[in-house]
């Protein structure tokens, strides 16, 4: 089948669906297939739960009118996006990046949703499934598209940008992350510029964080590059006015008071600030957009606990995002100051350098007391009033049990497989 064929029947019924329990009536089910798993063998049940068509691989035991075969379910859904893009014909703003990129999809669409009708990556369906899924989640009410991009190797992201064609990008940043994948600091720059490179073949437009230098450097000397920084002689100009523990910015004369904590998120709110100025948002607008923005998603919270005020940041973690969320922790005031810290995950032959740069750091910014989570650091256990090391989470809820935090700061962070955020009930 053609894909114009295909899209007219996503336009005719209701969508796409890759799960049979979640079937809308009416949807296009796709049968994609992983390393567990395998859709073309619920083609059937997902014609049962309500799907008006199933694009399938595999030819199936059962001759049925609505089985649309094809060489490739995923590369298909793929095309279909694609095709569904190009016919909406609206602005798509790209964002990717080491750390902060969920977090700067989401204040950008927070203040551009303040003048118009946007729509945003959900969750983390950021990769080669997840960014067909949120573009076919777009109709012809959509004024502006933002697509979070995330990748693990060199490539993904040029494959992403095939997809989805944005006209607009932002890198949040370079860091050590997903080494495993990319193999190196250098390839991690290669991988994420491959968002840089799509938009100057394409003509779009770049958005810089000028206060970034590897940012400034990887933009060579293209010319559709609308900068922002503290300096005034930028684009857009934005500073910091307080971070106690909420961020404030000022911009054009506009105080504007957050919810965000950690100064690393100061580059978040200010890329989002200079992108709504460069699609014309009001002034008192974007203010509006910043201030409700709340973060949710165990990402930057502020949690408090009886005495305890708890900073859950425990989304992911990498050896960059590990570093300035131990930096802003030490800068915050507190008598009594804890950390939790879990394993950091796909860094191959990095991860014993990058798990031991971790224990340096914190030893030399003298918390209170510092626990290590997980296999990795475990292996690293050294004999110190100040640090303990379990091998897995549970080990240290149970110790938890003889532990009692009054008026403390507690920071916990780690990567997702680590799910940290468990602990809560806990403490």
């Amino acid at each position: 089948m053609k894909i114009e064929k295909l899209h007219h029947l996503f336009l005719k019924f209701n969508g796409v669906s890759t799960d049979t329990r979640s079937i809308a009536h009416g949807a296009l089910f796709f049968a994609l297939k992983g390393k567990n798993f395998n859709g073309n063998n619920f083609a059937k049940k997902a014609l049962d739960s309500g799907a008006s068509y199933c694009i399938i691989d595999e030819q199936q035991p059962q001759n049925n009118a609505r089985f649309i075969l094809v060489p490739n379910v995923l590369k298909t859904l793929q095309e279909l996006a694609n095709f569904h893009r190009k016919h909406l014909n609206i602005p798509i703003i790209a964002v990717t990046g080491s750390n902060g990129k969920t977090t700067t999809k989401e204040l950008i669409n927070s203040v551009l949703g303040q003048r118009y009708k946007t729509y945003a990556t959900q969750g983390n369906f950021n990769n080669h499934i997840g960014v067909p899924l949120t573009l076919l989640q777009m109709d012809a009410s959509v004024d502006i598209g933002i697509v979070e991009m995330g990748a693990n190797h060199v490539g993904e992201i040029a494959n992403l940008c095939q997809i989805s064609a944005p006209n607009y990008g932002y890198i949040t940043n370079f860091g050590m992350a997903h080494l495993e994948g990319f193999g190196s600091a250098a390839g991690v720059v290669k991988g994420k510029c491959e968002l840089y490179d799509y938009l100057m073949r394409n003509k779009g437009v770049v958005f810089i964080n000028g206060d970034d230098k590897k940012q400034v450097q990887q933009i060579g000397d293209y010319k559709s590059v609308n900068i922002f920084s503290e300096d005034n002689s930028s684009n857009i100009q934005v500073s910091m006015t307080s971070q106690t523990p909420f961020l404030s910015f000022e911009s054009q004369g506009c105080i504007m008071e957050s919810q965000l904590v950690g100064i690393y998120n100061f580059s978040n709110a200010a890329a989002a600030i200079a992108i709504s100025f460069f699609f014309q948002v009001s002034l008192k607008n974007i203010k509006k957009g910043i201030e409700s923005y709340t973060p949710n998603n165990n990402r930057s919270q502020i949690i408090q606990k009886g005495s305890n005020t708890i900073v859950l940041d425990a989304y992911n973690a990498n050896p960059s995002s590990m570093e300035v969320a131990l930096d802003n922790f030490n800068s915050m005031k507190s008598p009594l100051k804890i950390i939790i810290l879990g394993d950091m995950y796909e860094l191959g032959i990095y991860s014993k350098s990058e798990h031991q740069a971790v224990i340096d750091k914190v030893n030399s910014l003298n918390f209170s007391s510092a626990y290590y989570l997980g296999s990795h650091f475990f292996e690293l256990a050294t004999n110190s009033s100040k640090s303990s090391f379990f091998r897995t989470k549970e080990s240290f809820r149970n110790q938890l049990q003889s532990l009692v935090f009054k008026e403390a700061l507690i920071l916990i962070k780690g990567s997702r497989g680590m799910a940290l955020e468990t602990l809560l009930d806990s403490l």
